[in-house]
């Protein structure tokens, strides 16, 4: 106890004085959030100092080991530390599919090459990557996936198609699933591949969502030579990795979708919106809603907590990351409509050049693609059903 509380209190004097004020104020703006990458151009010199100190210090990543360029904290110092940067509004000095997909499927499966290559750069964010998984008739049924990787001696051959690739034209390597072995049965034959998105033969092309905004891209593979050495785990055995990595993507798009909204208090966003009468919300079903709604995302908070501890206490996450995902959803979704009712015809503006937030209603319209990425809600209602609930299954 001794030892947590003198870190307690170091770790509140390092952030007192090193984090940057512009670095304490909500993310209001994809430009607020750093990617990293090669290419990467901070905005502002706030950023860029904040994710130095961060990463010199293996914070950006505090619970991986330092020889991988993280901090090497335990789960109760990592705690400490979240609830530091809590505490005085500290914006991710990093964010980054590395970090949340990648980073803990190399610990797990990656050779000691692999981890000293890959997960100090993404732990310092000079890497950006993106994630080769969707294809065009493999969605929900990813395994069905045909990109495929023909074995050439000292390289592979890649040729296919990715789709809902996040980011990949401004990303610089991708985590790609391809198929090694087009007899073996569908979950089998498959490979977990890395490689440079400068490769030659790979390209991309934004979709435009119904939001106006494009996160999400086309990926093409014509001819692009991978080298042996890139492959992740054994030949053919990538569906494991698939799957484990997919436990740490559901998680993260169920935990950070309702922190990306602005208004993250909805009761002071309703009352300086609507105003109130003697300190409370004069319409009273709204007030109810709220309130309700509130409830249930500090349960999910707390459940989510609980989740994260049981996993770095060597329970792993597997489907209950299934259950995380479909209700963080649900409750991103909800904010977004409650956000809509509170501001009223105000909420259907499409443009606002005085205001540099995405409009609302471009907000609500992302949110629906929550449901999606990341496996659908129906998936995840089938695996909830199955592995967390065991429900008996039909004929």
């Amino acid at each position: 106890m001794e030892h947590l509380e003198t870190f307690t209190e170091e770790t509140r004097a390092w952030l007192e004085e090193n984090c940057p004020a512009g670095m304490r104020r909500p993310m209001r703006r994809e430009e607020d959030a750093v990617w990293g990458g090669r290419n990467y151009k901070f905005h502002g010199e706030d950023q860029r100092l904040w994710l130095e100190r961060m990463a010199g210090r293996g914070w950006t990543v505090p619970t991986w080991a330092k020889e991988y360029g993280g901090g090497g904290l335990t789960p109760e110092e990592a705690k400490i530390l979240k609830r530091e940067l809590k505490r005085i509004g500290a914006r991710p000095a990093l964010v980054s599919f590395g970090i949340w997909m990648l980073g803990p499927a190399l610990l797990k499966y990656g050779s000691e090459t692999h981890k000293k290559e890959h997960l100090p750069r993404i732990a310092r964010g000079e890497i950006r990557w993106c994630q080769g998984y969707s294809e065009p008739n493999a969605g929900s049924d990813l395994a069905s996936l045909q990109t495929k990787a023909e074995d050439k001696g000292d390289h592979f051959l890649i040729n296919g198609q990715k789709v809902w690739t996040s980011y990949a034209d401004k990303s610089d390597w991708i985590f790609c699933l391809v198929r090694t072995d087009p007899k073996a049965p569908k979950h089998e034959g498959i490979s977990f591949l890395l490689f440079d998105m400068a490769s030659k033969g790979v390209s991309t092309k934004p979709i435009r969502l119904i939001s106006g905004s494009s996160p999400f891209c086309e990926t093409f593979f014509d001819d692009v030579k991978v080298p042996k050495e890139n492959l992740v785990g054994e030949l053919n055995k990538g569906w494991a990795i698939a799957k484990y990595l997919l436990t740490h993507e559901r998680e993260m798009i169920g935990a950070s979708g309702i922190e990306r909204l602005p208004g993250s208090d909805l009761g002071a966003t309703a009352a300086e919106v609507i105003g109130t009468k003697s300190g409370t919300l004069r319409n009273h079903l709204l007030r109810a809603d709220i309130v309700r709604h509130e409830m249930d995302w500090a349960a999910f908070l707390l459940t989510l907590e609980r989740a994260r501890d049981e996993a770095k206490a060597g329970a792993g996450t597997g489907a209950v990351s299934s259950m995380l995902k479909y209700i963080g959803t649900e409750l991103n979704k909800e904010r977004a409509e409650l956000l809509m009712a509170i501001n009223g015809l105000q909420g259907l503006l499409w443009e606002n050049e005085e205001d540099p937030e995405p409009p609302l209603s471009r907000q609500w319209l992302r949110s629906k693609g929550n449901s999606i990425e990341g496996g659908t809600s129906e998936i995840q209602l089938d695996i909830i059903a199955k592995r967390v609930l065991r429900l008996p299954q039909g004929n």
